[in-house]
């Protein structure tokens, strides 16, 4: 991981809710932004972020994230994701978020990443999956 990334550098991203980052289980006329997707959204803004601060070979994995939605954003809506980073331990890396639309906050928390070496991790998993398999 390079050495310029300190706390409080910051990154941002706009999105607009699509039909797929919906529930469907309220119905047509309450399709809004699901969870699940929200946190899909915070991690691939913060894994996009940090791609630009990693060396060559190197990305990042989701260790951890807490968040609280507490607003009800619909199908076609616009949100902002702010992240800041708060918070950085050798190759761990935690972030601050919000994620706002228009004025109003409809979710925040924290999400941790850890820089990988892709080779690395690769081969380790690899390794994990034949000693699996070999115990069978």
């Amino acid at each position: 991981m390079k050495n310029e990334l300190s706390a409080g550098a910051t990154t941002r991203r706009d999105i607009t809710v699509d039909r797929r980052r919906t529930v469907d289980f309220l119905g047509e006329s309450l399709r809004i932004y699901a969870t699940p997707e929200l946190v899909r959204d915070v991690e691939e803004t913060c894994l996009d972020f940090l791609l630009g601060h990693v060396d060559e070979g190197e990305n990042s994995v989701g260790t951890a994230i807490a968040v609280k939605h507490g607003g009800a954003t619909l199908l076609g809506q616009s949100v902002r994701i702010d992240a800041r980073v708060s918070a950085l331990d050798g190759r761990s890396v935690t972030f601050e978020f919000s994620v706002h639309e228009g004025d109003k906050e409809v979710a925040g928390g924290t999400h941790s990443r850890f820089v990988v070496n892709v080779d690395r991790l690769r081969a380790k998993v690899q390794a994990g999956v034949q000693q699996s398999a070999s115990a069978r």
